[in-house]
């Protein structure tokens, strides 16, 4: 089974192959995902992504290996528009483009807030399709009468693979316009914002359907035969969850990367008003689930602060930062990781600083003290919402697990286990690829459920504990933290 998994940095095309109740996955392909800036918008390069993910499948073939499928998952939010020649119309906006500023507010003066969290139950992000949309249609709505059909990223490259149309469950919940009652397009809420009704793909696919085959042109041209592609869960975050490796029902998850979602499994949505004003979301899982989570900054702070000392000749790798992080005085300031000057600053360690004067609290100057400062918040973040989850969802969680390429943090993972005062189970990092190919998997009749596939997972690969420590500190700070943040 061959599966691409690409995030907000880069891509990667892993084969996995199930034998005797073990799973092994081989990373074959890897590639960044750099956007592209041109004037005043930001930009995905869809069609270097999709070259890469051919790529990949030439690799798999060039090492002899016989794929049966392949699947893809992607982050969310973000999509492409076909034109009525099976085209695509224009390079798909990055959800830190700058085109919704403004947006959330005029969609809320034609549909309340409170309205669309009933009909939707999804966490108010500026950057949700929703307000793409509707910054589109006031933008360019010329462009949105000559599409035929929107397709989010996943659906996109899936379609160029194989020539059919289809909306995937996971990601199609993350629009803000699906209603996860009806479990259909919310057709009202799209009437009211007067987008046509032809783009939204009628009969949404659950995860581990097969969508088809490569199409004959992509098979000619890479010199395959015509493999099965499978709808997998395609919001990267929904594979994630499926690779993680519980023996319980009601575990909580942190998937851990560029962004850190926090949450646990459900069967039915939470709707509450609770839920609303928490600003949770209830999106689309495998196997008739719903993902109870709140999206958090995650390490895209720690990122740009990297980024933006290189621009100015200082290069540090991750593992250095983390290092130097460990001999700064600890809990000296806080940010809260999630306030909006974070989102895409010009120069992430002056946000920083910026915030602690304006919040009056000791300034970190060295970058050893601005990642301490931005490793902390998190951790005192994940608690926050991790207490939330709980009251939330009614449920008190044994311990964390957390996933993705951020457990290789582990300065994160031990501070983490501090804040919240319980243990912390780290692994596998690549959760989001042995997700993909636990539902391909699943589609193939290889494995029965996703309760075998965890099963596996958790014998196939190594998991780290990190117990609490220095508690009566953590909950020290934790309470400055609320006092210093939260009001902000």
């Amino acid at each position: 089974m061959l599966a691409f998994d690409l995030g907000a940095s880069s891509g990667r095309a892993y084969i996995g192959d199930i034998n005797n109740g073990r799973l092994k996955i081989e990373e074959i392909h890897r590639f960044p995902n750099d956007p592209v800036r041109i004037g005043s918008h930001f930009y995905w390069d869809i069609l270097r992504l999709f070259h890469e993910i051919k790529q990949g499948i030439l690799k798999a073939k060039n090492e002899g290996i016989k794929i049966e499928s392949i699947g893809i998952d992607t982050w969310a939010v973000d999509f492409g528009l076909i034109g009525s020649n099976g085209e695509l119309l224009g390079n798909p906006y990055h959800y830190r483009d700058l085109q919704t500023e403004g947006m959330m507010e005029e969609v809320f003066e034609l549909i309340p807030k409170e309205e669309i969290f009933s009909r939707t139950g999804i966490q108010f992000l500026t950057f949700n399709t929703i307000y793409q949309l509707y910054a589109l249609k006031k933008r360019n709505p010329s462009l949105l009468e000559k599409a035929e059909k929107l397709l989010m990223i996943p659906d996109l490259l899936r379609y160029f693979l194989t020539g059919e149309v289809q909306s995937e469950f996971t990601n199609a919940t993350t629009t803000q316009l699906f209603n996860p009652t009806a479990m259909d397009w919310d057709w009202e809420i799209i009437e009211k914002l007067g987008f046509p009704k032809k783009l939204f793909v009628q009969n949404v696919v659950k995860p581990g359907t097969v969508i088809g085959q490569l199409s004959k042109l992509v098979s000619d041209e890479l010199g395959v035969p015509p493999i099965p592609v499978v709808a997998v869960g395609e919001h990267d975050t929904a594979s994630a969850v499926v690779g993680v490796p519980a023996d319980r029902d009601d575990f909580a998850y942190l998937s851990s990367g560029t962004w850190s979602l926090m949450g646990t499994e459900i069967k039915q949505p939470i709707l509450t008003e609770e839920a609303l004003h928490a600003n949770f979301t209830n999106e689309g899982g495998v196997e008739n689930t719903f993902r109870f989570l709140k999206n958090i900054m995650g390490l895209w702070i720690i990122q740009s602060c990297q980024k933006a000392w290189e621009n100015e000749g200082r290069h540090y790798t991750f593992s250095e930062l983390v290092e130097m992080a460990k001999e700064a005085e600890e809990f000296k300031s806080f940010i809260d990781p999630d306030h909006i000057c974070f989102l895409n600053p010009p120069h992430m360690p002056r946000q920083i600083q910026e915030y602690c004067k304006k919040t009056n609290q000791k300034v970190p100057e060295t970058p050893s003290e601005i990642v301490r400062c931005a490793l902390e918040s998190l951790a005192m973040k994940y608690r926050y919402v991790f207490e939330n989850v709980e009251s939330l969802s009614g449920r008190n969680f044994s311990g964390l697990h957390i996933v993705g390429g951020g457990i290789n943090n582990e300065l994160l993972a031990q501070f983490t286990a501090n804040s919240i005062a319980k243990p912390v189970v780290t692994g596998p990092a690549e959760a989001s690829a042995i997700g993909n190919i636990a539902v391909q998997a699943v589609a193939l009749g290889i494995i029965q459920n996703i309760k075998e596939a965890r099963t596996i997972i958790r014998n196939s690969f190594p998991l780290k504990v990190f117990q609490p420590e220095n508690v009566p500190a953590w909950n020290e700070a934790y309470l400055k933290f609320l006092e210093l943040v939260l009001v902000c």
